[in-house]
């Protein structure tokens, strides 16, 4: 993880190498281990152009910290890199990923000024992007004089842009340095690129240029490959059969089960291994990896696989936020026994959360899970107020600041601890040392768990469903990631999404849709509910019965930050 700040600057208000003491905190919070800036200048016929590139470095690859921005000493290329290469033209990177790409880029850049072509560079990004890894970047490639950036193609890691008209100069940074209607979210549908030195107009930069995400035909991961409409995501064309008369009803021992289980084990194994111990974590079990952990289907499926994945002796803190929320605490009546109710105990993501904190346990009884219990007072919500605000911006309405809260607080990981296996001590404040985050984010979307889901069935039977489906999948790349990811990262974490691995969105848009998710059949045929059953079934092969049937419940409203104030406010407003 990093943070990463270019300006492209001509005579307007971007002049200049400095940076705001506050953009530079923001951006050490996200990379903590090295600060470094590289300045460079591009002498033109009338005004210059000057490049200040600025990197912070959250060291998760490789034995060291590797130095950002990168610089090649010949050519002058610079190189901003904020992402996880997990393998590049099928073949698994082995220590630092920045490095590996910057290398490739020195080679294409090499290529690209012996044959006139942008290709060779271009090619470079598109050999990441059609296998596995998100990433956001900011290349200037000095021989062309060109700069290129973009985001994944399912948009994990943040990126936003802010131009001046009044000559084009503009800036790209993980983060907005002020929440002012200029900067926006760089789109991930394809690398953009700007031509430095232009003579039709020397005294004006032109608009970025968008190039298509083309995966290499010698992609593994690439299936059959659809052309305009019937392309979802770049990627492949969308499975839209509708289920025969005789379709098999999905069973615990259905080959789809087997195979999803396999290829997500594969994913989060990809995600949890090889991870430097983080500095700092003194006496306690080595604990490397944390989970956002509602207690749903989604979290608790990896949190098990996490324990298949890693070394016996790693322990994996779940963290569970739940929230004061005024408007609801006014509600609460007194137990049974006229005592008040615990506020934060009674919040749905609470109860689920232990719920499947003891399931865990009772699956893998040798594994440290940590229950870290992160209680948010409602008057530190409004203390931080500000500062989510700001960290979401462009995003600006009441529901991204609802969702922005419970992410903030989970991933800042304090609260009270439970430990497993050690039901006789109290629990006690406790902050985890985890820098890397594991998040369920995708699972819905691919699988059908969503309530609208179901609604698409009822309303045109499979066909519904289908549409439905393919018009989720392909806003994956349009879903709010950045502000998840810039609210998160805040706290030097790292979130990584197993579901989400390219390959595992592939398999599912190829997936016919009763291998996935089964309306037609009855819960009494497969012991859980139609609703993402691929999944739930894969949960009762890991023994976790009692999740397999947890019902899907939205992050603002499992952690009660919906609505604090008034129960009025539509999500859709803007945040006053």
């Amino acid at each position: 993880m990093c943070g990463i700040h270019a300006v492209v600057s001509r005579n307007s208000r971007f002049h200049g190498t400095a940076i705001s003491e506050k953009l530079r905190r923001c951006l050490c919070n996200r990379g903590p281990d090295h600060f470094g800036q590289v300045t460079t200048r591009l002498e033109t016929v009338t005004t210059p152009v000057n490049l200040t590139f600025t990197s912070t470095v959250l060291a998760l690859r490789g034995d060291h910290v590797t130095k950002q921005p990168f610089q090649d000493p010949q050519t002058g290329s610079v190189l901003c890199w904020n992402g996880e290469a997990w393998r590049i033209n099928s073949q698994p990177v082995d220590g630092n990923d920045g490095e590996a790409i910057f290398a490739l880029l020195r080679e294409a850049s090499k290529k690209s000024s012996e044959t006139g072509s942008r290709d060779p560079i271009l090619d470079v990004f598109r050999s990441i992007q059609a296998i596995t890894g998100p990433f956001a970047f900011v290349y200037f490639d000095r021989p062309s004089e060109t700069i290129y950036f973009g985001r994944d193609r399912l948009g994990r890691r943040s990126l936003l842009i802010c131009r001046d008209e009044s000559d084009g100069s503009f800036v790209l940074s993980s983060i907005a340095e002020a929440c002012e209607e200029k900067w926006k979210e760089v789109d991930s549908d394809g690398v953009y690129s700007v031509v430095l030195r232009q003579d039709a107009d020397p005294d004006h930069l032109p608009l970025p240029v968008r190039h298509e995400w083309l995966p290499p035909a010698t992609s593994e991961i690439v299936g059959e490959i659809g052309t305009g409409d019937e392309c979802v995501l770049g990627l492949a064309r969308f499975n839209s059969d509708i289920p025969p008369e005789d379709a098999p009803a999905l069973c615990p021992d259905s080959e789809p089960v087997r195979s999803l289980q396999r290829l997500l084990s594969s994913c989060v194994k990809t995600r949890v291994m090889n991870i430097p111990k983080p500095p700092s974590t003194g006496s306690t079990p080595d604990t490397r990896v944390a989970v956002l952990f509602s207690g749903g289907l989604d979290c608790t499926v990896l949190a098990r696989l996490c324990h298949d994945s890693l070394p016996r002796d790693q322990a994996v803190d779940l963290l569970n936020v739940a929230f004061e929320n005024p408007r609801v605490a006014a509600q609460l009546h007194k137990d049974a026994k006229g005592a008040a109710v615990d506020v934060y105990e009674a919040c749905p993501d609470r109860i689920t959360g232990r719920k499947a904190f003891a399931e865990l346990q009772r699956a893998c009884p040798w594994r440290i899970f940590r229950f870290v219990a992160v209680n948010v007072p409602y008057k530190e919500t409004c203390e931080h107020r500000a500062q989510v605000i700001s960290l979401i911006y462009p995003h600006n309405t009441e529901m991204d600041l609802s969702i922005a809260y419970a992410l903030y607080f989970a991933a800042r990981g304090q609260g009270m601890c439970y430990q497993s296996g050690d039901s006789t001590s109290e629990p006690a404040p406790y902050t985890t040392p985890a820098r890397v985050l594991l998040s369920g984010l995708g699972a819905d979307e691919l699988f059908g768990g969503y309530g609208r889901h179901f609604v698409g069935y009822q309303r045109a039977g499979y066909a519904g469903l289908i549409d439905e489906l393919k018009l989720d999948v392909s806003r994956l790349g349009k879903r709010n990631l950045g502000r998840d990811d810039r609210v998160m990262a805040h706290w030097s974490k790292e979130v990584r999404f197993p579901y989400l691995d390219e390959q595992l969105v592939l398999r599912a848009m190829k997936t016919p849709v009763w291998e996935k998710c089964d309306f037609r059949n009855s819960e009494d045929i497969s012991g859980v509910e139609p609703g993402k059953r691929v999944l739930r079934l894969v949960a009762l092969e890991l023994g976790l019965e009692q999740v397999a049937r947890e019902k899907k419940r939205a992050i603002q409203f499992g952690a009660r930050t919906a609505k604090m104030e008034s129960g009025r406010v539509k999500g859709t407003m803007v945040i006053s």
